[in-house]
Parts: C-alpha cells; sequence; structure tokens
C-alpha cells in the first residue's frame, strides 16, 4: 500500500513538473466549485478579448483608429471579441488583419487581465509576418486605418489602460522575464483554475495541496461569475483549512500554461488556467474586535494543519522540482494574471 502511495506522488510530482515546463493536462474532472459554475458559452456566459501588442524595428507600435461611434476616431491597440468556434490565436490573427492589414504571428502571451469569466483578455506579443498597413481608403467598420506610433507624438487614445500594455510588452522584448507561453489545444468545458498551491519556507523546503480521491491530485476550482477567476483559489484554501484560512494571504503568482479549445460550441468554449498559487502566512494575526493576538493552530515554518479528509499537504521531493518552483516563487518569473476587479 505505500508503495502504491509513494507511486502515486510520484506522479503528482511527474505532473508538476509538466505544468512548469508549459504543458498542459486534460482536465478529467472539477473538484470545488462545479455546483456554482455553469459550462463556459461563448457570447452567453463568457467573453473572452483578444489585443495585440506589435512593434516594428524602430520600436513603434501598431495602433488602430476606431470607426465605432463611441470612439470614433481614437486609437487603440488591435483587439476585439473573439468568435464562435475560434481559437484564441485565431482570433488575435483576424483582428490584426481586420482592423490593421497585416498578417501576424504571436510570440507569446505577455498578460492575462480578467473580470471574472465572464470577461477575460488575452494581451498578446505578436509579429508582422506580411499584409500591408490599412490606409483610409481601406476604412470599414471593423477600423478607420492603422498606423505606427512613435509613443511622442499625440494620440487621441480610446482609453489609457494600452499604455501599460505596450510598456509591458517592451519591457518583454528587452528582457523576457517569463518563458514564451500560448495557448494550447485541449478541450475543457467550464472556465477553471487548476492549482499548484504551494506554501514553503526558510529552509527551502516546499508543499503542495493535494486532492486525495480517487488518487492524489492538484485541485481543479471552477470560476464562479460573483468573483475573479483567481477566487478559486481561495475556495479551496477555505475549503481545505476554514479555521486558519483568514490568517492566510492566498496570492495567485500566475500562469504556467493555459488549455482552450473553442471548436464545439458550448461545449469546449472553458479554459483551464494551470496557476502557481503560494499560500503566506499573515504574521499580523487580530481578533474579533481588531486587537493583535498570537498566531494559533500553525507552526512556524510547517503548512497550516488540513482540517478537511479531502486533501492532504504533499512536501515536494525531488531536488529539481523543488529548486525550480523556489525561484517561480521568488523571481514570479511566469504569466501574470491580474484581476480588475
Amino acid at each position: 500500500m505505500a508503495v502504491t502511495e509513494e507511486a502515486q506522488r510520484r506522479q503528482v510530482e511527474e505532473q508538476m513538473e509538466v505544468l512548469l515546463s508549459g504543458q498542459g493536462s486534460e482536465v478529467t474532472g472539477c473538484d470545488v466549485g462545479l455546483e456554482q459554475s455553469k459550462p463556459a458559452t461563448l457570447r452567453k456566459n463568457v467573453t473572452y478579448i483578444v489585443c495585440a501588442v506589435i512593434f516594428n524595428d524602430k520600436e513603434e507600435v501598431l495602433m488602430v483608429q476606431e470607426a465605432k461611434q463611441d470612439c470614433y476616431k481614437q486609437w487603440y491597440l488591435p483587439a476585439g471579441r473573439m468568435e464562435v468556434g475560434e481559437s484564441l490565436e485565431e482570433a488575435l490573427k483576424r483582428e490584426v488583419k481586420e482592423e490593421a492589414g497585416f498578417d501576424c504571428e504571436p510570440i507569446t502571451l505577455l498578460l492575462i487581465q480578467e473580470q471574472g469569466p465572464q470577461w477575460i483578455r488575452f494581451i498578446f506579443l505578436a509579429k508582422v509576418t506580411g499584409g500591408s498597413l490599412k490606409t483610409l481608403a481601406a476604412a470599414d467598420q471593423e477600423s478607420l486605418q492603422a498606423s505606427w506610433w512613435d509613443r511622442q507624438s499625440v494620440l487621441p487614445l480610446r482609453g489609457r489602460d494600452i499604455l501599460r500594455l505596450i510598456e509591458c510588452g517592451l519591457k518583454y522584448r528587452q528582457d523576457p522575464w517569463h518563458p514564451v507561453t500560448l495557448p494550447l489545444d485541449m478541450s475543457c468545458r467550464h472556465v477553471v483554475q487548476r492549482l499548484v498551491l504551494v506554501f514553503s519556507n526558510a529552509e527551502q523546503q516546499i508543499w503542495v495541496l493535494l486532492i486525495k480521491a480517487p488518487v492524489p491530485h492538484l485541485p481543479t476550482a471552477a470560476a464562479v461569475k460573483t468573483h475573479a477567476v483567481t477566487w478559486a483559489s481561495n475556495m479551496v484554501v477555505q475549503e481545505a483549512m476554514p479555521s486558519v484560512y483568514y490568517d492566510q494571504d492566498v496570492n495567485t503568482l500566475g500562469v504556467f500554461s493555459l488549455q482552450h479549445n473553442g471548436r464545439q460550441h458550448g461545449k469546449t468554449d472553458g479554459v483551464c488556467f494551470n496557476t502557481l498559487v503560494a499560500l503566506v502566512p499573515d504574521h499580523v494575526q487580530r481578533n474579533e474586535d481588531g486587537e493583535k493576538v498570537e498566531p494559533t493552530g500553525t507552526v512556524m515554518g510547517r503548512p497550516p494543519p488540513i482540517e478537511n479528509p479531502r486533501y492532504m499537504w504533499h512536501e515536494v521531493q525531488k531536488r529539481t522540482l523543488r529548486e525550480k518552483l523556489l525561484e517561480k516563487i521568488k523571481n514570479t518569473s511566469i504569466l501574470p494574471l491580474h484581476s480588475l476587479y
């Protein structure tokens, strides 16, 4: 029996290594939150936005002039909603072609922003591979024209939110701080987070939270529409260790990889975010009157005790895996996932 358990735990570490390398793993079930979640259906209960950050050799950024009435003649990055049946990369290529006239190839995802499962924006760094710059002569309902912007001259912007995205793209070009990350073509029915949820200490030990049955595995939690996508990790911690939950910071550090297919409307419109989540003790604990109190229920340097028999802590044994996880936590060298809630 002990041999079987040891083999199962080794399999979990192997799965973690797969995720850390940027690969994916089939979503075979959902452990938490499924009863509060409906299957993702594009244009019904989920909206995915793609956005392109594209530079030329002069580090000018590709911009498009809006044709829509509410932002007529203002400028923005090429962006738009994904259509039914598309992959994220197909949506990106279509939007850039329609709005800017260029063919493009994605280089990597730069950032994911979300306001719950009903609005998720995928920002890509991309490069031009063909086509020609759209001129006023080709103006249509998609855009009036496209232009390269030197980021210095005055340009009426539709929104200043893109300035941060442009800076993010420039920073990545100069010093890529996370591995190239592109969507993996793997189907998923709901918007879910598969959690590599870890606790580490000063002695370089690291533990990962697992669900025991049917075999030990990384928890998968569904996003619920009333909260940020990243709230799924809070639901897991709250279920696993309710009495110490409020004494812990649950930090979603970023995304190792993400899985999406989108070919079957209403059946594969979901996204699985394979995320790194750090559980960090909040050393300032207070009672109900707001007064500081001594921490209870935890031993310093050890993960908080599990209270729900569904869960278990597993101390990572493989040295190379431990080192990779500790490096990711220390340097946050991972694709960011930001909640705009």
